[in-house]
């Protein structure tokens, strides 16, 4: 059974009207490119390419780019449902016929609307689940979400190609934004306001003369204004004006920004009802993603051994690791679900380990972690990492030994690194090279 396309006066509320779908477009673009460029540098501090050198400074610098990550995704939700309200009534226009390049143009403009509200969708549902950790799909999560990624920035390239006339005739206010609705043609009712006609403005039963017909395969011109726009009703009957809706999108975003941005900015904690973890809460004060009974560890004897493989084969007590010149670090831990939190780190740093052992400078190290499998059950540290003084083989968190689930024995802590590549329960170093 095919439904009945709607017909257009059921849409002349200025809400419509392209220069509303064109200012919620940019406040998403922004969000998307935000989301992207700070999720490409979470996916190359995974999976960094041998061309590419990512600094062990600043220290909280993915801290800042992952909360922003979460942050923009969050706040494109509400853009996103905002957007495809504003420019629903284009799904109901038949396309140009017959077959032209206006008609190629629209096909397009579907095809990338298609596509990128598709990916899109997808994108920001995965990334959010993730956050609660949950994974009710057989696809890996991270290369499916880089992958969605490089779609979602293609269509909506294409996307922008063509619609670029019309967002450049939109892109500023006009004379005509501040007066979006005529009179309209039918009489007005009993309950509805009167409009008024300027004496010599033609009756809008006046029919225009007609445009001289085009060849079907002349370029099309730019996009004109729909007829629903240029005859808007006024907010007293739809109930809410272009500014009105425009305030109530941005406090959407802003409310559930706030709402899940405390997961990494502490003072925003207590208000962080989206936010699945919040600052202070877990062992030692600080949240926890993985513990130890999820990655089969269990507390270790006095026979525990820590060792390092290099030049020289190197291995310690726990006591023995305790009475070795140690160092404090104040560095954040900041997961890739957004969450983060700043803590006080104790231990030995990891370049004077390399140095009894007798590796060379610049060495890339393995580290080795006692969790049985999983992804992350080894990690590397870059030579930019391992040099860094700030990075651990850490001991005591907070000024106490590490809880169990933090790492106990030890773990590693080096600044600008994600929290999964903060290795836990270390118990080998191996030197690469």
């Amino acid at each position: 059974m095919k439904l009945p396309s709607p017909p257009q006066p059921a849409f002349r509320s200025a809400l419509h009207h392209p220069r509303v779908a064109t200012v919620i477009g940019r406040w998403l673009a922004v969000a998307i490119f935000v989301c992207f460029l700070t999720g490409l540098f979470s996916h190359f501090q995974q999976a960094t390419p041998g061309w590419l050198h990512i600094p062990a400074r600043p220290a909280s610098l993915y801290r800042v780019t992952q909360g922003l990550h979460v942050l923009s995704g969050t706040m494109a939700i509400p853009l996103l449902l905002a957007k495809l309200w504003t420019v629903y009534p284009k799904l109901f226009e038949k396309p140009p016929w017959p077959p032209s390049r206006a008609a190629l143009a629209t096909l397009l403009e579907r095809l990338s609307i298609l596509v990128l509200v598709s990916a899109l969708a997808l994108e920001l549902f995965i990334g959010f689940v993730n956050t609660l950790q949950w994974y009710p799909w057989p696809f890996p999560f991270k290369e499916t979400h880089y992958a969605l990624a490089w779609i979602i920035i293609g269509a909506l390239l294409v996307h922008l190609a063509v619609k670029l006339p019309l967002i450049r005739a939109h892109w500023s206010r006009t004379a005509a934004d501040r007066t979006p609705y005529a009179p309209l043609d039918e009489p007005p009712t009993a309950n509805a306001p009167l409009t008024s006609r300027p004496a010599d403005a033609p009756h809008p039963t006046d029919a225009p003369p007609a445009d001289p017909p085009q060849p079907a395969d002349a370029p099309p011109a730019d996009e004109p204004e729909p007829a629903h726009a240029r005859t808007s009703l006024p907010a007293e009957i739809t109930g809410l004006s272009r500014r009105g809706l425009f305030r109530t999108v941005a406090g959407a975003g802003a409310l559930v920004g706030i709402a899940s941005v405390g997961q990494s900015v502490p003072a925003f904690g207590p208000i962080a009802v989206l936010a699945p973890r919040k600052p202070n809460v877990g062992p030692q004060s600080l949240p926890v993603n993985r513990t130890a009974h999820d990655a089969g560890v269990v507390p270790v004897g006095d026979d525990w051994r820590f060792t390092i493989s290099g030049p020289q084969q190197l291995s310690w007590s726990l006591a023995e690791l305790r009475s070795l010149p140690q160092s404090r670090s104040d560095l954040p831990i900041a997961c890739v679900e957004g969450w983060s939190q700043g803590a006080s780190w104790e231990g030995i740093r990891i370049r004077d380990l390399l140095q009894l052992a007798g590796a060379p400078d610049h060495s890339t190290v393995r580290v080795v972690s006692m969790e049985k499998g999983g992804f992350y059950a080894t990690s590397e540290l870059p030579p930019q990492f391992a040099a860094d003084p700030l990075t651990l083989l850490a001991l005591k968190l907070n000024g106490s030994d590490l809880d169990l689930d933090h790492g106990f024995p030890a773990r590693i802590i080096a600044p600008n690194r994600p929290g999964v590549l903060q290795t836990k329960w270390v118990h080998r170093l191996e030197v690469l090279a």
